[in-house]
């Protein structure tokens, strides 16, 4: 079975924000869990941002929408389970910028909206927070190699070979 897209993109975002963790001000990221809400209903977020030194979390949810940015009601979805949940805040990771009305609602709710490329890899990526730009590439080598070994014997050669 191969993994999906989305999947793909959570784990990606999941990785980068550990990573870049204290541009973020959390301590950690862990992964996809459960968080119990106040109102008895139990979550399930994408990750979540531990802040060090204390019980204080973050939700973090990622959206790999493509082709539509995201709107006031999504972003109002995660405020609510920050609120419900008991959460400091949230990040929302995304490819592209928030709608004006998200952008408000994120604002409200101390919410804070990290764009990475929907094809990002952990090593190949770009991933944009605030006015930072964090970027990643790899590449590869093709290294081949060869032996020429000569024997000389008081002064003559008496055996040459190639490998």
């Amino acid at each position: 079975m191969s993994i999906k897209s989305w999947q793909s993109y959570e784990e990606v975002a999941q990785y980068l924000l550990n990573k870049f963790s204290e541009k973020f001000n959390i301590g950690h990221v862990e992964g996809k869990q459960i968080v119990p809400g106040e109102s008895g209903t139990d979550w399930e977020i994408d990750a979540k941002g531990v802040r060090s030194g204390s019980e204080a979390f973050l939700i973090i949810e990622c959206r790999r929408y493509t082709k539509s940015r995201l709107n006031q009601e999504s972003v109002a979805g995660l405020a609510f389970r920050i609120q419900d949940a008991g959460a400091e805040g949230g990040i929302v990771v995304s490819p592209l910028e928030l709608q004006s009305g998200a952008k408000k609602v994120a604002a409200f709710a101390n919410i804070q909206h990290v764009t990475l490329d929907p094809q990002s890899t952990t090593s190949d990526y770009m991933l944009r927070f605030l006015n930072q730009i964090f970027v990643g590439v790899s590449g590869s080598v093709t290294v081949t190699g060869s032996l020429y070994m000569k024997v000389i014997r008081n002064g003559k050669v008496i055996d040459e070979r190639k490998a």
